[in-house]
């Protein structure tokens, strides 16, 4: 599967959230089943999936562009995303 995403928005979120966008690919995009809910967003399709990380759980905000999977945004997950997947993978 491949990547990509806006390179000013990883610098933010790595700044900001000390997640790196390539990091957060490579360990929530591994094959594993992820709750994932469409997001609306202008006239572009966006998704959420949520998944854990390092003990903890979270978001990322992506669509599809070009046969790629970009990365819109990453985040530690809300606390109801979190109970989502528990109630969905335990």
């Amino acid at each position: 599967m491949k990547f990509s995403w806006h390179e000013s928005e990883r610098e933010r979120v790595l700044a900001e959230r000390g997640r790196a966008f390539l990091r957060v690919a490579a360990d929530l995009f591994d094959g594993r089943p992820l709750p994932t809910v469409p997001t609306v967003r202008g006239e572009e399709e966006r998704y959420l999936s949520i998944g854990p990380m390092d003990g903890k759980f979270y978001a990322a905000v992506w669509t599809w562009r070009d046969g790629t999977v970009r990365i819109v945004t990453a985040r530690r997950a809300r606390d109801a995303e979190e109970k989502r997947y528990r109630d969905l993978y335990g």
